[in-house]
């Protein structure tokens, strides 16, 4: 039903106009069409509609044929379209086609709808009608509505990240663990992130304003005007590796990158250098070609020692039968009596060789280190003459490992013999046992050790010492630093050998003048004897949050992982590279240091002389010592008072925040 309020008007167009819009919009033509089509005559009366119209509006056709057209129009438009319909009809005697107009239609059933109206002209017979084509235009309004949206929230996006872009920049700049920094053309530093303050040890306001050069060590001094010079051409300086110089003077292998920074012209006004520390890469590869070349050598040393045994094979064989074809001739009987003891000799090398390469047969079984040592303290006293005192201190009631007993036998003996050659004038022999735990992060730093439970064995010596140089070849074969005649190069070479036989770990503490220390860690096998009970590991102890600690470690490496171990478990941490510089940090850093973990022997200042001024100046400061050589060693050769407590290198992340937590309570 149509509604009073929308009753056709009486002037409304007669029948006979109705009958020739009829037949004028009859046509399958306009059926086809997807868009309603309402023709009104010039009285506004609806004359014919398509079946579209039916369907958009929700009217049959005849409900709406004798309806002003307004009734598909919400009321508060039907005077806005009525003034179009208006103009319309003054244009349609020129013959115009209305433009689109974007009104609300009006559905039967009261709901509304954006629509597009587009009005053409029709002569008739009876006058001239106007066509209105309408389109539901709700997808479309939709799209461009959610369109807007997105414009609008791109613009605002687009302004919070031209306002943000700056912050965020400097943030991931600063975030980053590599140096950048930025100079001008000058070499004169312009920016100076986080990672730079790390890397190299100044603050940004330390070194903002001065030259690049500061950073490169005397010997490389040319670099930066050569780098400089490359970019004021626009070229870039990719990953080449040189060297830096810290605040505190240590040097440090960098990956250096340097790029031209262009202006909005596109001129060159700076450059942007980044800066990554491969110092520990560096040593890793070092010590994985260390390792290649020591593999390399075994492998040539053993297939040497294989073929040389069946030589020898033949000689002692052949030298068998001349003894007993002429037993009678005792000047025959002398030669072959040497040619047996030089080919014994050559036996002996050859298994010192096939120990060194791992293919010497062994027989593994349980035994304690302790005892062992204990059964070889009477073959050790005449070895070492009357001018060596010898010490066995075990750490541990027992220290069982899986090994073949010869082996740890040659192990004892070599190294107890290179400790009485480096004792020409007498000393001490100090040889030790201990249990010890080895967590990742120290299996990381010395590959191809495991984390786990190690025996430890320590021969110590108040001896001559080495120099890096020599303690970075000692276990290749034939090297020696004796004199001609006096050694074959293969003590211990055989028991390197051995010890990578047995899945261990051998290290070397030694520096001229101040002894040497190996200490050799065999896997723990004090489980096999427990029936398999499973170890608990012994929980951390409790977090130290704002308790300083001055680490004092001259080696870069070692100082930067103490730090993070120290760090990550609440530690607050100033470093120093050696004492003088410890005491520089105190007196300028206002923090309430509470305890001193330094290394013992450093240039500059050793550890106990930092110890002494620490006791003078500030009473207050527990003191930690840190070292590779053995307590013992230390306490009878350097004086190092014995109740200070030692923390002896290698230690485990455990090990050292136990120290130091008993120490601080």
């Amino acid at each position: 039903m149509v509604n009073s309020s929308d009753s056709p008007d009486p002037a409304r167009t007669p029948t006979p106009v109705r009958g020739v819009a009829q037949s004028l919009l009859s046509s399958s033509l306009l059926e086809a069409i997807p868009d309603a089509i309402v023709a009104v005559n010039q009285a506004g009366i609806i004359v014919q509609v398509n079946s579209q119209t039916e369907h958009m509006f929700g009217y049959i056709r005849e409900e709406l044929i004798g309806q002003r057209v307004e009734i598909l129009v919400p009321e508060r438009q039907r005077q806005q379209h009525h003034h179009h319909r208006e103009r319309f009809h003054e244009q349609a005697k020129a013959r115009a086609m209305g433009a689109g107009l974007d009104l609300r239609g009006h559905r039967r059933d009261g709901t509304e709808f954006p629509v597009e109206i587009s009005l053409s002209p029709v002569s008739t017979s009876d006058g001239v009608l106007v066509l209105g084509a309408i389109r539901d235009i709700s997808e479309r309004k939709r799209v461009e509505e959610q369109l807007l949206r997105a414009e609008q929230e791109l613009n605002r996006r687009q302004e919070r990240r031209l306002r943000d872009s700056e912050t965020r920049l400097a943030r991931i700049v600063d975030s980053s663990q590599d140096a950048i920094i930025g100079k001008n053309l000058d070499g004169i530093i312009t920016h100076w992130n986080k990672g730079a303050e790390r890397m190299y040890g100044y603050h940004a306001d330390e070194v903002i304003g001065r030259s690049i050069g500061i950073l490169a060590p005397k010997d490389r001094a040319d670099e930066i005007p050569e780098i400089l010079e490359k970019i004021r051409r626009g070229d870039s300086v990719e990953y080449f590796e040189s060297v830096r110089v810290t605040k505190s003077g240590q040097r440090l292998n960098v990956s250096i990158s340097v790029s031209p920074i262009h202006d909005a012209d596109g001129r060159i006004v700076g450059a942007s250098a980044i800066a990554r520390n491969v110092t520990n890469q560096k040593r890793t590869e070092e010590q994985l070609r260390q390792s290649q070349k020591m593999e390399a050598v075994g492998r040539l040393a053993g297939g040497v020692a294989h073929d040389f045994n069946n030589i020898l094979g033949v000689v002692i064989a052949c030298s068998e039968l001349l003894r007993s074809r002429f037993g009678s001739d005792a000047d025959v009987l002398e030669y072959v009596s040497h040619i047996r003891t030089a080919a014994d000799r050559g036996a002996s090398l050859t298994r010192q060789l096939l120990s060194f390469s791992r293919r010497q047969p062994t027989t593994p079984r349980l035994l304690d280190l302790n005892e062992r040592l204990r059964e070889n303290l009477n073959l050790l006293r005449p070895l070492m003459g009357a001018g060596i005192e010898i010490s066995i201190r075990p750490r541990t009631a027992a220290a069982v490992v899986e090994a073949d007993p010869s082996h740890i036998d040659q192990i004892v003996m070599n190294l107890a013999i290179n400790a009485r050659d480096a004792m020409p004038q007498g000393g001490k022999l100090l040889i030790e046992t201990s249990l010890q735990e080895f967590d990742e992060a120290v299996a990381e730093r010395h590959p191809p050790m495991v984390s786990g439970r190690y025996a430890m064995l320590s021969v110590s010596d108040t001896g001559s010492g080495m120099d890096k140089e020599t303690v970075a070849r000692i276990f290749e074969p034939f090297f020696t630093t004796k004199e001609v005649g006096k050694g074959t190069g293969l003590g211990l070479s055989t028991v390197y050998g051995i010890v990578q036989q047995s899945l261990g770990n051998i290290w070397v503490y030694s520096e001229p003048g101040r002894g040497t220390t190996f200490k050799i860690y065999l896997p723990s096998a004090d489980h096999k004897l427990e029936a398999g009970a499973p170890s608990v590991a012994e929980p951390l102890p409790r977090r130290r949050e704002g308790t300083w600690v001055l680490l004092v470690e001259d080696d870069d490496l070692m100082r930067s992982a103490t730090r993070k171990m120290l760090e990550e478990h609440g530690y607050s941490v100033v470093e120093a590279s050696n004492g003088s510089a410890a005491l520089d940090v105190l007196s300028n850093n206002e923090a309430n240091i509470t305890l001193a973990l330094t290394d013992v022997i450093m240039p500059v200042m050793s550890g106990p002389q930092l110890a002494v001024r620490l006791i003078e100046t500030h009473p207050h400061v527990k003191v930690v010592y840190m070292s590779g050589y053995t307590g013992q060693l230390l306490s009878e050769r350097d004086g190092v008072d014995s109740e200070i407590t030692l923390l002896e290198k290698p230690f485990s992340r455990g090990a050292l925040l136990k120290t130091l937590d008993e120490v601080l309570a």
